[in-house]
């Protein structure tokens, strides 16, 4: 054994973390002291401090079991009317909200009041203990739904309220309560489990000495498989070979009413041979009627009820694709039913079972017989034949006899009939086998009537002819049969395309979808394209509400409400056709990511009918890629997050590494010429003060156009930058920028070249004179002495360009897509090392956010740097219509 199956073994036996533990008091029938016992166990807990509530104890009148319930605290129960009827249920949301450490709660298989959240009491149980509760619970036997069919027949009594066997195999612990018949009978008999008339009827029905043995047993055969599992995981444990890794088990089913039958038979083998069991139906195309349907969506649910896969095949040949999956599985025992005893069965080599065993290798087959308990007689439904298939066989006889009459006189009599089998062909392609026989029949009819001498006769004379009739016919029936076969495959070909486009389309479009909107948003444009079907997708907006993909709330009634709440919670399916508040019309699907739905499907059939099985398995498959681009989204918002966080942080050091160097170099120069005044005031010569008091106005503007730009970058970074836009000529914006820049500029040769006839600009004028100020103050600080400072503006196509070209040191090329970055300054020599960094960084933001762009090239004459500002034309104002190139 390997060490994978060995440490799974042990890590099942640890607590599972955050779930409650459930012991389960079985008995094999009533009163046999169940929940006396659980009573009982219940108390010891409480003597050991164990904070222990009543949820729900059936007491039915016993003294002695009543008395033990007294000496217990118990949860009120919620009552309810149905029909006039008071009901009082379990309160789950009281017992959730109590939160005690032990519950205890009778009845494991009892069926909940209409309306209720859940429609069986095992699935509140499971809530129960997912909110790490512990609980103590009571079953008999005979609720076991894979039991279901041997206890009708051992009693004669069909048990409804039923529960899966996995809700019993998942138990922490099982402990079986055992009584004598005899005992029972007694008790019976002397009133302490029924009142006198109850159990006088009950001995008469139900409690037979037979009876109560036969269920006896069938309680021992559950509790041993319990303990044998149990002991197959000890060995597993231990390292050696476990009896459970024996292959799996398959059982293929029919669409008949034997269906169910044999899943429940299936379930009890696999329980006994610890195997993996799966349903597997073969799909041959052939039209069904609407039990058979039913039966077949039964089965699967009952299988799924069960613990077993359900798998749907699409094939011509039931045997030969039933051998085929087993041997993709490993399948190591198939079980099927007997088929029907048909006439053509027995003549050509019987039904399903024998074709197995013939056509299969190493490979255990059983074969089990049909119930003739109920006799099942074949009902047709009402579409079940398709009249107008039928008339097609009548109309293309009679056409194929009028045709042949027609080239009869050219055609000799052999011949003749292929024109027939055209016909019959033709039946055979537009419709099934059954009107293609039909269509065989009537046409070897007409053929020997109108055509093999003596006409108008079904006499012949000839043993040729008789021979050429027969061969007619079984060409006839042969090609009708192989045309009617083809069809089917093409159609269950189509609808395998159908499953397979649906999925490569809903990719396809969630492939490009870019964020969590837009992927929910061609979700819902997919799903809303079924025609018979009403889809939503939803999400959770807030604690409590529900919205659309266009973020519009979602106003759903109290009970849809509930069900897409409880859906969402607990990452399980709900609503309409499921055991969870079923009393509302939609089916709520959650789209769920690893541990957590991240969307929400709600689907209804638009005639008000339960979804199928198929349907939903088709759902089921569509939010899988549904879910996966939802994760993806959610990772690239993520990423998108912890990408900004990171800028963030290195944001936030470089503003305090610029805080504490280049916005503290001004404040020293002005502090110390401040002190310098108040020291020595008068003392120091008039120009001397003058030069002092300008010197401290230039770095206070610095500083001033510092503070702007951090202020300004914050805005940047946040999306608060409003722009009001509004009409300004391109020589305004130079002017007042130039202005703003007198005292920087003023060591140098400025040259303004900006004609007065350009069009105008629409833009935040502020914004853009920020701009073009950070720029030229860069050009300046890297310019030399007296050194030539050019300022010019130009239309270039369907944009306005503002250019400052300097003859400074000049940038790299390499530098020139990193001088944008913020506090990445190109310092070179003594020039240029003040400043934050953040100029230019500040520039391409205001531009970007006119949908504008920045050049950066060789100054003038080719020496320095070239910034230029290109922003978008807009249609002048006045000529509408035209733009501006």
């Amino acid at each position: 054994m390997s060490d994978a199956v060995r440490a799974d073994a042990l890590l099942a036996q640890l607590p599972r973390k955050g779930r409650g533990r459930l012991k389960v008091f079985l008995g094999a029938a009533p009163g046999v002291g169940k929940t006396y016992a659980m009573l009982q166990a219940a108390h010891a807990q409480v003597r050991q401090g164990v904070n222990v509530l009543a949820g729900v104890v059936e007491t039915h009148g016993r003294a002695e079991t009543e008395a033990l319930l007294g000496g217990l605290p118990q949860q009120p129960l919620v009552r309810s009317r149905y029909r006039g009827v008071t009901l009082e249920e379990m309160d789950l949301d009281g017992l959730l909200q109590a939160a005690p450490r032990l519950v205890l709660v009778d009845e494991l298989a009892h069926s909940n009041a209409p309306g209720s959240r859940h429609a069986k009491r095992w699935q509140d149980i499971q809530e129960l203990l997912a909110a790490n509760i512990d609980v103590y619970t009571t079953v008999n036997v005979q609720h076991l739904e894979s039991l279901n069919d041997q206890v009708r027949d051992i009693t004669g009594v069909q048990v409804r309220e039923t529960l899966p066997d996995w809700v019993l195999q998942e138990a922490d612990e099982l402990v079986l309560i055992d009584l004598p018949p005899r005992e029972l009978l007694e008790r019976l008999r002397d009133g302490k489990v029924y009142v006198p008339e109850q159990a006088r009827a009950a001995i008469e029905a139900f409690f037979t000495q037979t009876n109560l043995t036969a269920l006896r047993e069938l309680a021992m055969q559950t509790a041993a498989a319990q303990v044998d599992a149990d002991l197959t995981q000890g060995y597993r444990r231990l390292g050696q070979a476990a009896p459970a890794l024996r292959g799996r088990l398959l059982v293929g089913v029919d669409a008949d009413a034997q269906a169910e039958r044999l899943v429940r038979h299936a379930s009890r083998v696999a329980e006994r041979r610890h195997l993996p069991w799966t349903l597997v139906h073969v799909d041959t195309g052939q039209a069904r009627d609407e039990n058979g349907r039913q039966h077949l969506q039964n089965a699967q649910l009952l299988a799924e009820r069960l613990g077993g896969e359900v798998v749907v095949l699409r094939a011509a040949e039931v045997a030969k694709t039933l051998i085929q999956h087993a041997a993709e599985r490993r399948a190591s025992l198939v079980l099927v039913g007997q088929s029907r005893p048909l006439l053509r069965r027995r003549l050509f080599g019987g039904g399903l079972g024998p074709r197995l065993l013939r056509d299969t290798h190493g490979l255990e087959i059983n074969v089990l017989d049909r119930d003739q308990a109920r006799p099942l007689p074949r009902t047709r439904g009402a579409g079940e034949w398709v009249w107008f298939d039928y008339l097609l066989a009548l109309f293309a006889t009679l056409a194929a006899s009028g045709l042949a009459s027609a080239v009869a006189s050219v055609l000799a009599l052999p011949n003749i009939s292929l024109v027939f089998l055209a016909a019959v062909l033709l039946v055979a392609v537009r419709s099934s086998l059954g009107p293609a026989l039909v269509c065989a029949a009537l046409s070897f009819l007409a053929y020997d009537f109108l055509f093999i001498p003596p006409t108008f006769s079904l006499t012949i004379y000839r043993e040729e002819d008789v021979l050429t009739l027969l061969f007619f016919l079984l060409m006839a029936a042969l090609t009708g049969n192989l045309a009617a076969r083809q069809r089917r495959q093409l159609q269950a070909l189509r609808d395998t395309q159908e499953e397979t486009g649906e999925l490569l389309d809903l990719s396809r479009k969630l492939t490009a979808a870019t964020d969590r909107q837009a992927v929910l948003t061609a979700a819902a444009q997919h799903l809303q394209g079924w025609r018979d079907l009403q889809v939503w997708v939803v999400e959770r907006d807030g604690d409590q509400g529900w919205k659309d993909p266009g973020g519009h709330a979602v106003a759903l009634a109290d009970t849809e409400r509930a069900a897409a709440d409880w859906a969402w919670q607990h990452d399980q399916p709900a609503g309409m056709g499921t055991g969870t508040l079923p009393a509302g019309r939609w089916w709520w699907l959650p789209v769920s990511a690893q541990v957590r739905p991240l969307a929400l499907l709600g689907v209804r059939e638009r005639e008000g009918r339960p979804l199928s099985l198929q349907r939903r398995r088709l759902l089921a498959a569509l939010s899988q890629p549904l879910a996966q681009a939802l994760a993806r989204a959610q990772l690239a918002q993520d990423l998108e997050a912890a990408r900004l966080h990171g800028e963030t942080e290195q944001l936030r050091s470089a503003l305090l590494a610029s805080v504490s160097h280049d916005l503290r170099t001004p404040l020293t120069a002005m502090r110390g010429s401040i002190d310098s005044l108040l020291a020595l005031g008068e003392a120091i010569p008039k120009a001397d003060r003058e030069e002092l008091l300008e010197g401290t106005r230039d770095e206070a503007e610095r500083l001033d156009r510092y503070i702007q730009n951090l202020l300004d970058m914050t805005r940047l970074g946040h999306g608060a930058l409003k722009l009001a836009r509004d009409w300004v000529t391109p020589a305004d914006i130079v002017g007042s920028a130039l202005n703003r820049l007198r005292a920087v500029l003023a060591p140098l040769d400025v040259v303004v070249e900006v004609p007065a006839a350009l069009p105008l600009l629409y833009v935040h004028a502020a914004l853009i004179e920020q701009a073009l100020i950070n720029v030229l103050e860069n050009a300046a600080r890297f310019s030399p002495a007296h050194g030539r400072l050019l300022v010019s503006a130009a239309v270039q196509g369907d944009e306005l360009c503002l250019a400052v070209s300097d003859q400074g040191p000049g940038i790299p090329e390499a530098e020139r897509a990193q001088i944008f970055d913020m506090f990445y300054t190109a310092a070179r020599g003594d020039r240029g090392g003040q400043g934050t960094g953040l100029g230019l960084a500040i520039c391409q933001g205001m531009i970007g956010a006119h949908g504008g762009r920045i050049r950066v090239a060789d100054g003038v004459d080719g020496q320095g740097t070239c910034i230029t500002l290109c922003l978008p034309l807009q249609t002048q104002p006045g000529l509408e219509g035209e733009t501006l190139t």
